[in-house]
């Protein structure tokens, strides 16, 4: 089947990027609480002034793009434009937030200062899933370009209920005759 292209090189990047997700969360709360709670100094953890910053838009991005994965999951499964509408939305909003993430993390990586190991695997994390979120992105919505790709934003007969084999052109919405059109009062 041809639609399938996208669909299999999606499904795996989905795979990724959910994982990596849940491991910028993990690695994101314990920094967070480490910080909340006071003890900057454990040598896993360090930090400079935009570390709080950093932390908060990280675990901002995990929990939104792990939420966007379940619509992915769930487009990845059907493969049709109207799952394509929540699967494409919540990743256009994970990316986002990602992408702000992403800028803190340049900027913590900018100061410098003594940064600990869990810190620095949460910046390159991701600054990975900047990137790898955008390809997934660029991927679900590849049908806009061929429906070779994927469900694309040009399925015109799926309101009607008529299949490709069966459209017939401008018959689509016309009052048959017989059928009523209002109720009896």
């Amino acid at each position: 089947m041809a639609t399938t292209v996208g669909r299999n090189i999606a499904a795996p990047l989905l795979f990724l990027n959910l994982v990596m997700y849940l491991i910028v969360l993990g690695f994101s709360s314990w920094c967070i609480n480490r910080y909340i709670n006071g003890q900057t100094n454990h040598p896993s953890f360090g930090g400079n002034g935009a570390t709080p910053f950093f932390l908060t838009f990280s675990i901002l991005a995990a929990v939104i793009g792990i939420t966007s994965k379940l619509a992915g999951a769930n487009h990845i499964r059907f493969w049709r434009n109207d799952s394509l509408a929540a699967a494409g939305a919540s990743a256009i909003v994970a990316w986002a937030v990602t992408a702000l993430a992403m800028g803190l993390a340049c900027k913590q990586i900018n100061i410098g200062g003594w940064r600990g190991w869990r810190l620095r695997i949460i910046e390159a994390f991701i600054i990975i899933l900047t990137f790898t979120q955008l390809l997934y992105l660029m991927l679900i919505h590849a049908g806009a370009l061929s429906s070779k790709y994927g469900p694309g934003y040009r399925d015109h007969d799926y309101a009607t209920g008529q299949g490709h084999e069966h459209h017939v052109p401008g018959t689509a919405g016309e009052h048959k005759a017989g059928v009523g059109t209002t109720m009896a009062v």
